[in-house]
């Protein structure tokens, strides 16, 4: 690869609104840890507006993933897994930080000029800093979106000693971007000049994977994979890949003009736009395919250097599937019959398929239908190394669920709040659902869903439960501390 090692003027620009300190973890608090050699090195993929129905194994009919379907039958497989959020970068806050987002601090896709998102404080204490201090290498390959290069947030200051990929999530909207990040550096990508599309941004970023395990196969290693596939744009190279659904669906919906979201690559070319496509299905289950061929390569590699008894994979998605771009979820039942799209605090927007591997610690061929979250996986992941949760978190450990064991602590509840809409929140506890939409124009108007008969949340019984609507109410105003930077309303 091409390396650029001269800072970009976004860095400059952007120095002023940026911080390069970082707190170091307390670690007094930390318990002793098992010999290295004993540790599992742990791979977490998360896929990017992958709706919870876009996989085979929870129901897919029209787009193949025979890669990740066969990870389900090795392992275990979650049906009540929730993302962090509905949108991008608090999901990604709430599984780095193991607080929900009425605690985390980044609750929003709040931008930076030119480009990145407001960094995630250095106060903040993320699984990779935790899986460090256990004696981990630890690297990131995707879409970050939580810190520029050089503010607080940037990977490298949040415990990551590898990172490549995109660091901000509105040039991720691009799948061949003139350059990716590898650390502090821009890396030059052949070809690519925002008119010219030569290389695909995502084949680099899986090179960068596989090449991080193969450098770190002899000590533990944390692969943070968050897959920029399938979110919009929907572009793909005309490969093997693409060949098995072209021409296989109506393309009734074509991505083009007249569209005020639409850019295509070219001279005048706005980078956070989408470029346009005439055949948005067949290019979507294209997207959705490669993902499922990534994790496919990621699986063998792992076997070829014999890890495989030593390594936990994990595979997820970050939120609900996307309408942007040309996506079209109800063509794909993507939401698997769950109400609500990215961006909605009902299940289709948060509920996330979640597919763990361990051999001989996890049952083959187990399906869970225990209720577990992204902010679960701090406490979750401190227990599989034997450390301490170095810091406050809203998160279970799920670990009991894993190994087939009978001590499983349940949630009270769990916790979402959006900050643009007019404020939304949304709470479950046992089986009861709570949503509040437009808490600006009117804080009072919830609704209320048993998910045991009414897991499609068609059916609003709020007036036949007002002690549960008093109770859940309270739920929400305990839950939510208010955010200088992300208010909830707006």
């Amino acid at each position: 690869m091409k390396r650029c090692f001269v800072k970009s003027f976004q860095i400059c620009f952007l120095g002023i609104f940026l911080f390069s300190c970082k707190v170091d973890v307390n670690k007094s608090t930390i318990a002793e840890t098992k010999e290295t050699s004993q540790k599992p090195n742990i791979i977490y993929i998360l896929a990017d507006d992958m709706g919870y129905g876009d996989l085979g194994v929870y129901g897919q009919e029209k787009i193949k993933t025979p890669n990740i379907d066969k990870l389900a039958t090795r392992g275990i497989r979650f049906t009540q897994h929730y993302a962090g959020s509905t949108v991008c970068a608090p999901s990604r806050s709430a599984l780095m930080t193991g607080l929900h987002t009425g605690h985390t601090p980044i609750r929003g896709n709040r931008e930076l000029p030119l480009e990145g998102q407001n960094p995630l404080p250095g106060s903040s204490v993320t699984i990779a800093e935790l899986l460090k201090d256990a004696g981990y290498n630890t690297g990131a390959f995707g879409k970050w979106g939580l810190g520029f290069i050089g503010s607080e947030g940037d990977p490298n200051n949040q415990g990551f000693d590898e990172f490549y990929g995109y660091n901000c999530q509105r040039m991720a909207h691009r799948y061949y971007p003139p350059y990716l990040w590898h650390n502090q550096d821009s890396v030059l990508l052949e070809g690519n000049d925002w008119t010219n599309t030569v290389t695909y941004a995502p084949d680099k970023i899986q090179e960068a994977t596989l090449n991080f395990i193969s450098n770190n196969k002899d000590e533990p290693f944390f692969a943070f994979v968050p897959l920029v596939l399938p979110h919009a744009e929907l572009i793909s190279p005309k490969d093997s890949i693409y060949e098995l659904y072209k021409g296989k669906f109506e393309e009734n919906k074509p991505f083009k003009l007249p569209h005020n979201y639409l850019s295509d690559y070219g001279p005048e070319m706005i980078p956070y736009k989408y470029a346009s496509t005439q055949e948005p299905h067949a290019v979507y289950a294209t997207m959705v395919t490669r993902v499922d061929a990534y994790v496919g390569q990621i699986v063998a590699h792992v076997e070829k250097l014999g890890l495989s008894d030593n390594t936990l994979i994990v595979f997820t998605s970050d939120n609900g599937p996307a309408v942007e771009g040309g996506a079209d979820p109800e063509f794909f039942n993507s939401t698997g019959g769950l109400r609500g799209v990215k961006r909605d605090l009902y299940e289709g927007g948060i509920r996330a398929p979640f597919i763990a591997v361990w051999p001989n610690k996890i049952k083959e061929n187990t399906v869970s239908d225990h209720i577990s979250t992204f902010w679960d996986m701090m406490p979750t992941l401190a227990d599989i190394v034997e450390l301490e949760v170095p810091t406050k978190t809203d998160g279970v450990s799920f670990l009991p669920t894993l190994l087939n064991e009978k001590n499983q602590v349940e949630h009270e509840y769990l916790y979402w709040e959006f900050h643009l809409k007019g404020g939304r929140q949304a709470v479950r506890k046992g089986n009861w659902k709570a949503v509040l939409y437009d808490i600006q124009k009117d804080p009072t108007n919830i609704e209320l869903y048993d998910l045991t008969t009414d897991v499609s949340e068609k059916y609003n019984i709020a007036k036949d439960h007002p002690e549960v609507i008093a109770e859940l109410l309270k739920v929400m105003q305990e839950a939510h501390v208010d955010s200088e930077l992300f208010p909830l309303t707006q």
